[in-house]
């Protein structure tokens, strides 16, 4: 079985050109032997004289045993014959497929020469069309012998191993090659395509915790889950939620964050009651005639003295409560909420100490049985990589996905602080990343932010929360389709592309960590810090020097 960049490959699905090539890389993977490389979505940039950037991109590129390098284009669907040769429709003109590939591999011959240096680089070129026969094979503007249509469909791998046979001089250049090609890559030729498709790859490799958390038996039952970011915590809180439906009790799940809460309402079904810990108060407030005025100071330390001081009706009482975040609460909450708790009911405590941005000490539930669970499912390899290199007790990488690394973009001060951003931004979305994909995050909190007030970073519109609220207490947004918001509020959420920006600090220390790794494993793709210089400097030697 031939060796396939990037890895991760299998889980993905996407549809159209993209679905086709997948299932050409299928092919190429278990018809090839092991000492062929196949990469896929190569995307690659040359400076052309003058001050021009030439930019394009491969399908497959294969290295096979000797060194040799075959460029491989595939061209689904329909394609048109024309007098200059094959061409496919791209928008409203034509596409010359002889002077795509022509184009392809001149340019990548010569970025190669300027990494290869004097060692020889031997470079081919084959169009593979699944779905059109070339009728006029000597006019199509390729030899022959290097296309393979839709009627020669069986003889691709014959085909690519005649080009690249396994014996024969081995070249030199090959290390050199496989390293370029492993540089340039791209996670996907198209990242939209499999965004949802990510998101899926995560729910299925998470579910396990949800899985065998619930087959756990005690009594009484008290589970404190210990769960690393992107471990499947939520989806085990949502799956302990719906047994609890089902079985006709009735269940509370409580957690400490209000976007985290909103979320949670919306995708849990009705019959039970989802809020923060602050929320919890509120609802009982009002429901005795008393209204909370969020206008005045104090008004989240009056909501908790309320709780402090609650006896829970047997009607207030559940039969399921499911504490999520549990490293952000204090002692005291604890005890108020299991007051809620009827007789012989079930109690889920979730945390990850690591996400502790509130510096609390963790609540100590004696008599709890406990339960771990260490590897992170939602977040790239490469971004895992480079977290565990900060941390002292490494995170497991469950994602067979690597996400290409980790980019940095530097300001100079707050003045600086909107171009960097906006740079990453657009990079993002160069990427392939649509606005909803992509979430700019504040390291900072929301109350220290630059960017708190900003609705638009240069030309992107902002989705920001204004800090007021309406009458029931929920947060208003400004219109715009880039997410902007705290790292403190986003945590609990995830977003495709994630910009971790206004990274400031003199000192790594552990509370710079943990607001780092809580930015970080928000990304289920591609991350990117925007760091002050002197926060980039620190961060980069700790990374070649994590001792």
């Amino acid at each position: 079985m031939a060796i396939i960049h990037p890895e991760g490959w299998r889980e993905l699905k996407a549809s159209g050109a993209a679905q086709r090539e997948i299932e050409t890389l299928a092919l190429l993977a278990y018809g090839l032997p092991a000492d062929y490389t196949v990469y896929h979505g190569v995307h690659w940039t040359r400076v052309a004289e003058g001050s021009f950037a030439i930019a394009g991109e491969i399908d497959f590129a294969i290295v096979g045993p000797t060194g040799k390098l075959l460029l491989v284009e595939q061209k689904s669907g329909f394609l048109a014959e024309t007098p200059q040769g094959l061409a496919k429709r791209a928008g409203k003109r034509d596409e010359s497929v002889p002077l795509l590939l022509a184009r392809n591999a001149d340019s990548l011959a010569a970025r190669l020469r300027a990494v290869c240096g004097f060692d020889p680089v031997d470079i081919e070129s084959l169009l593979y069309c699944p779905d059109y026969v070339v009728k006029g094979a000597g006019s199509a503007g390729i030899d022959p012998a290097r296309i393979v249509d839709a009627r020669r469909r069986a003889d691709l791998i014959p085909v690519i191993r005649s080009i690249l046979p396994a014996d024969g001089p081995r070249l030199a250049s090959r290390a050199k090659v496989e390293r370029f090609l492993g540089d340039i890559l791209q996670l996907v030729p198209e990242v939209h395509a499999v965004v949802g498709e990510a998101h899926g790859l995560y729910t299925r490799l998470a579910g396990g915790l949800a899985e065998w958390a619930r087959r756990i038996d005690c009594e009484p039952f008290r589970l404190r889950v210990t769960g690393t970011a992107g471990s499947g915590k939520t989806q085990l809180a949502m799956a302990v939620y719906r047994d609890a439906l089902a079985a006709g009790r009735r269940p509370l799940y409580v957690c400490y964050n209000r976007p985290l809460a909103d979320h949670i309402a919306l995708v849990a079904p009705a019959g039970g009651e989802v809020a923060t810990y602050h929320q919890l108060a509120d609802r009982l407030l009002r429901a005795r005639g008393e209204v909370p005025d969020f206008s005045q100071p104090g008004a989240f330390a009056r909501l908790e003295a309320a709780l402090d001081a609650h006896q829970p009706t047997p009607a207030e009482q559940v039969d399921e409560l499911i504490i999520d975040e549990g490293q952000d609460f204090r002692p005291a909450w604890a005890d108020n909420l299991l007051r809620f708790l009827r007789p012989g009911g079930r109690a889920w405590w979730l945390e990850d100490p690591l996400q502790n941005l509130y510096d609390r000490p963790p609540v100590a539930l004696p008599g709890w049985v406990g339960l771990r669970a260490d590897t992170n499912y939602r977040s790239p390899k490469d971004i895992l990589a480079t977290l565990n290199r900060l941390l002292a007790s490494p995170v497991a990488a469950g994602s067979p996905l690597s996400g290409g690394p980790v980019e940095m973009f530097t300001y100079a001060g707050d003045d600086d602080l909107q171009h960097a951003t906006v740079k990453a931004i657009t990079r993002a979305i160069g990427l392939g990343f649509r606005r909803p994909h992509i979430a700019v995050i504040s390291y900072r909190g929301r109350e220290h932010s630059a960017l708190a007030p900003v609705t638009r970073l240069g030309p992107y519109a902002l989705r920001a929360p204004t800090g007021h609220y309406d009458l029931l207490g929920n947060p208003i947004l400004t219109e715009g389709d880039i997410l902007i918001d705290s790292v403190h509020r986003f945590k609990g959420r995830a977003a495709p592309c994630v910009i971790l920006t206004e990274i400031d600090f003199d000192t790594l220390d552990d509370k710079a960590i943990r607001r780092l790794f809580v930015g970080a494993t928000r990304a289920t793709l591609k991350l990117m810090l925007v760091l002050s210089a002197r926060a980039e400097a620190t961060l980069r030697q700790r990374l070649a020097d994590p001792t």
